[in-house]
């Protein structure tokens, strides 16, 4: 039985009542749901469709076939997850999800896949006739992918993780570019089949990218720091009477915040170079009029 679900086959109709088509293949008997024909079908014909055992556990023939069958990879959408079983993919079909199982998942609970997320899964029957997902594995990967243009240094993507490491985490972009995000760029280690954007720090010679998840230096600098580079701009000489050394009630009456906060703000826009300091004021530089 187990050959005959979970791919597209063809039977014969051999009965039908008010709401399903009976479709039998090798002595087994799928029902047919009504409302996906157009026009009838005859008794003794012969109809091709995929074949599953949907959630009332019923054999079902559907000439709606997803994607995603035995032999065949797409991604799918979790839509919930099970501590003791696994998680759920959404592949299309209109009554039934199919369960990966926990043993494909990371042990880390935290790291599963959640709702949203996407898995690159084909389909397998056991020997119960239960028909699970199965994550594609990296030859699968290698086979969809494209080599990335050098072109793209520096360039935002937005990526599916596809698969976590110690050593890092792979992903593969929305134009099917493989990845790698080392420990060292990330804040934390997402989930697989969490979508995420990162920036290519670098292209190996097969096409593969290294990314980043980390912000850019100019778009790490803080909320603090974007309030004086502003008051920098709309400055008439581009210069403000303040430094490291300023009081801190004339920086709390100015800027709103504490010296300690003004500290650290400054520091970041000195590290980036967009402003520079003397004993009597802070300048701002040309890097820091084209920040954004």
């Amino acid at each position: 039985m187990n050959e005959l679900l979970g791919r597209i086959i063809q039977g014969k109709v051999t009965d039908e009542n008010e709401k399903y088509y009976f479709v039998q293949v090798n002595g087994e008997t799928f029902q047919l749901d009504k409302t996906e024909i157009l026009k009838p079908l005859k008794l003794g014909s012969q109809f091709s469709g995929f074949t599953y055992e949907n959630e009332s556990h019923k054999f079902q023939i559907t000439r709606n076939a997803p994607k995603v069958q035995v032999g065949h990879y797409d991604f799918g959408t979790v839509v919930r997850s099970q501590r003791r079983l696994g998680v759920f993919v959404d592949i299309g079909l209109p009554n039934k999800d199919i369960a990966v199982s926990l043993d494909d998942l990371p042990t880390i609970n935290t790291l599963w896949p959640q709702t949203g997320d996407r898995l690159l899964i084909s389909l397998k029957v056991d020997k119960k006739n239960r028909i699970w997902g199965e994550l594609a594995d990296e030859t699968i990967f290698d086979a969809i992918s494209q080599p990335a243009d050098k072109r793209m240094t520096n360039k935002d993507v937005t990526a599916t993780v596809y698969r976590l490491k110690l050593a890092g985490t792979k992903v593969i972009t929305s134009d099917y570019h493989l990845g790698f995000v080392h420990p060292n760029e990330r804040d934390e280690e997402p989930r697989l089949g969490q979508e995420v954007h990162a920036r290519v720090i670098g292209i190996h010679p097969d096409g593969s990218l290294n990314l980043s998840m980390k912000p850019r230096a100019y778009e790490a600098i803080g909320e603090d720091a974007e309030m004086i580079l502003a008051s920098l701009k709309h400055a008439d000489d581009h210069q403000l009477p303040f430094t490291d050394k300023s009081d801190p009630a004339e920086i709390k009456a100015y800027f709103g915040i504490s010296k300690g906060q003004f500290k650290r703000a400054l520091g970041r826009l000195l590290k980036q170079r967009l402003v520079s300091q003397s004993e009597l004021n802070i300048v701002l530089l040309e890097a820091g009029e084209q920040h954004e």
